[in-house]
C-alpha cells in the first residue's frame, strides 16, 4: 500500500494537501460552489443523491456517509482495494450500465461488442471492456463524474454556463480506525445541525444518517455505509456491520458530539447552536457530554485542511513514505501533529494549522 502513495508537488509548501494511498482507503472530500452561490434546493439535492447513489454502484466507492447543503458537500468514501472488485465482463458492464447512460448510448455500446465478437476481434472486446474497468475504484474518477454530471444537471436547469464548482475538491486522508472515522463522520452529519437547519440530524434529509434514519429507498444504502466504519467491518473488508448493532451506538455519539452551547449569560458569546440539552440526556440516558460536543460544533479546518488525520502511528507512518520520496522537505523530522482548541484525544493531523483552526466561511 504505502510504496504507491502519492500527493501533490506543493505538499512541501502544505499548500495544496492532496494524499492517495493505492489500496484500501478512507476520505473526507469537500467541494464548493464558485462564489458560494445557493444552487442545490430540495429538488436539486434529490437529484444530486441519485447521481451520487449510481456512480457508487458504478465505480464500487462506498459512500460511507455524506451531507448535502445549499452550496457544497462532503463526503466520506472508502476506496477499495482494486484488485478486490470483481473483473467488469459483458453481462456486469450491461447491468451498470444503465445507472449513467440513456438506452441510446447502451445500446450503440452493446452493438459495438457485438461487432467485435462477431468479427472474432477479442483486443476491442478487451478494450471496451478496460474503457469502463480503469473508471471502478478510483477517487479521483468518482469526484470528477459526480462534479461533472451535476454541473451539467445544475447548468441546464438554471439556464447558466461555465463552471459550477469552485476549483478542485479537497480531500482529507482519515485513518481506517473507528476514532478516526467515527469522528469525521459525525461531523458531516452534523452539518445541518450546525448550520441552524434542523433540531436533530435525523430530521435532515440529505445527509448519511438522515437517510439511514428514514423509510425511503435509501435507507439500506445509507445504513450500509455507516456500517462499513463498526470494528468488524473495518477488521474484514467487504462486510458491514449490522445496522442494528450499530444504530443506537452511533446516534449516541452524535447527540454527544452536537449538543448546544449556551455561551456567556450576558454577552452569548461562545454560543452554538445544536441539540437540545434536554434532547441529549434523554437520548444518552443522563451520561456526561463528550470533551469535544462544543468543537464540533464550529466549523472545523482540521477536516479540510488536515492533510492526512488519524493516530501518531498513522500519521508516522504517511510521514515517512513522503520523505522518501522527496515530498516532504528534510527539515521536518516527524508527522504527527497535536490538534489545537480541544482535547482530540489521540488523533492526530500531518498539516499544522498555526491559524484560523475555526472557519467561520463554510
Amino acid at each position: 500500500m504505502w510504496e504507491n502513495l502519492t500527493c501533490s508537488s506543493f505538499l512541501k509548501k502544505m499548500n495544496v494537501p492532496r494524499i492517495k494511498l493505492e489500496g484500501r482507503a478512507f476520505y473526507h472530500c469537500i467541494s464548493r460552489v464558485v462564489d458560494r452561490r445557493i444552487v442545490f434546493h430540495a429538488d436539486e439535492k434529490e437529484v444530486f443523491r441519485s447521481i451520487l447513489r449510481k456512480l457508487e454502484t458504478f465505480t464500487g466507492v462506498r459512500v460511507v456517509t455524506y451531507c448535502l447543503m445549499g452550496n457544497h458537500f462532503h463526503l466520506l468514501l472508502e476506496v477499495p482495494e482494486r484488485g478486490s472488485l470483481p473483473a467488469l465482463d459483458a453481462t456486469r458492464l450491461f447491468e451498470i450500465l444503465p445507472l449513467l447512460y440513456d438506452k441510446a448510448t447502451v445500446e450503440t455500446i452493446a452493438a459495438e461488442l457485438d461487432m467485435a465478437r462477431k468479427a472474432g476481434d477479442l483486443t476491442h472486446e478487451k478494450n471496451l471492456l478496460e474503457r469502463y474497468e480503469h473508471r471502478r475504484g478510483d477517487l479521483s474518477v468518482f469526484l470528477k463524474e459526480l462534479k461533472q454530471r451535476v454541473s451539467i444537471f445544475i447548468n441546464r436547469r438554471l439556464g447558466r454556463a461555465g463552471t459550477l464548482w469552485e476549483g478542485r475538491f479537497k480531500s482529507v486522508l482519515v485513518e481506517g480506525g473507528e476514532a478516526a472515522l467515527e469522528t469525521v463522520a459525525a461531523y458531516i452529519d452534523l452539518n445541518p445541525v450546525r448550520a441552524g437547519l434542523v433540531d436533530r440530524p435525523e430530521e435532515y434529509r440529505w445527509s448519511g444518517y438522515g437517510e439511514a434514519m428514514g423509510a425511503g429507498r435509501g435507507a439500506r444504502k445509507a445504513r450500509e455505509g455507516l456500517g462499513a466504519i463498526g470494528r468488524e467491518a473495518l477488521e474484514n473488508p467487504g462486510i458491514t456491520a449490522p445496522w442494528e448493532s450499530i444504530q443506537e451506538r452511533y446516534r449516541r455519539l452524535l447527540y454527544l458530539e452536537g449538543v448546544e452551547i449556551h455561551g456567556d449569560e450576558l454577552t452569548g458569546e461562545g454560543a452554538r447552536r445544536g441539540i437540545a440539552r434536554e434532547e441529549v440526556d434523554r437520548v444518552v440516558e443522563g451520561r456526561a457530554p463528550m470533551s469535544k460536543p462544543e468543537i464540533l460544533r464550529r466549523k472545523v479546518r482540521y477536516f479540510t485542511d488536515g492533510a492526512v488525520l488519524g493516530s501518531t502511528a498513522f500519521l508516522e507512518q504517511v510521514f515517512q513514505r513522503l520523505r522518501a520520496q522527496n515530498r516532504i522537505g528534510r527539515k521536518r523530522h516527524s508527522g504527527a501533529r497535536r490538534m489545537r482548541g480541544a482535547d482530540w484525544g489521540e488523533l492526530r493531523v500531518l498539516r499544522d494549522l498555526r491559524e484560523r483552526v475555526f472557519d467561520r466561511s463554510e
